[in-house]
């Protein structure tokens, strides 16, 4: 350790989780012959760093996703990263998103007659990158999830985090199968025609799903944009000035 001193060593970035630093103050007056003793001065309210190194002993976990959650069982693993990702307000991966639908699923769902009328789709099945891998199989995965969840004769809705695959941006896709009406949702301006090939690959699902399942197609699928609200995007120069 001695021959290392003053050395650099490389280090992800991503792997550094500083932590909040808190105001010193003295806790004796600083005069001849007495010493001076620093002592911290923490807010009461807990700080990011801190609740996440507090956290820190049960993460990584594991949650188990019974197949009520998305037609088939499903397992997420938590770790340190997805937390970072609440506590510094940075963009949301799957497992974050998928454990708020669980959550959700449990408290509020599950043993419901909310079961019937709503249904959530893993958004690791159904992405732009994936899309734009294997478009055919995506939509088969999407169908299968329709598949299972009954015969879809009453309303119900389909709840769909769709990841646009650009700077992990998220819309939200609402799929009423029994009316063919797709809701979308999404905090940024502008409609679905911004990801021509998610709204291609879900009408595409929809219609084999019928098919499948003998249904008529009695009319054309309708979007419909609903609002929500926005995030308000400001320019360099509201940071500048």
């Amino acid at each position: 350790m001695r021959d290392a001193v003053g050395s650099f060593v490389g280090w992800p970035s991503d792997l550094i989780f500083p932590d909040a630093e808190t105001p010193t103050r003295p806790t004796h007056k600083v005069g001849k012959g007495i010493s001076r003793r620093i002592e911290s001065v923490a807010s009461q309210k807990e700080v990011p760093g801190r609740k996440l190194k507090s956290a820190a002993k049960d993460i990584p976990t594991t949650i188990d996703f019974d197949e009520g959650v998305f037609g088939a069982a499903h397992f997420e693993i938590i770790a340190k990263e997805d937390m970072q990702q609440l506590f510094e307000h940075d963009e949301l991966g799957i497992a974050v998103i998928h454990t708020y639908i669980w959550y959700m699923y449990v408290t509020l769902m599950r043993g419901t007659e909310l079961c019937n009328r709503f249904n959530f789709i893993a958004a690791s099945r159904i992405n732009a990158t994936l899309i734009t891998k294997n478009p055919t199989s995506v939509k088969n995965d999407l169908v299968d999830r329709f598949m299972a969840a009954g015969d879809n004769t009453t309303p119900s809705l389909y709840f769909l985090p769709f990841n646009s695959g650009n700077g992990g941006h998220w819309v939200l896709v609402a799929m009423d199968l029994s009316r063919l009406i797709v809701y979308y949702l999404d905090s940024l301006s502008g409609d679905w025609s911004k990801y021509p090939s998610m709204k291609k690959t879900v009408d595409a699902a929809i219609i084999k799903f019928r098919s499948k399942k003998n249904y008529r197609n009695r009319k054309d699928i309708t979007w419909v944009r609903v609002q929500c609200p926005q995030q308000i995007i400001r320019s360099i120069a509201d940071f500048l000035y």
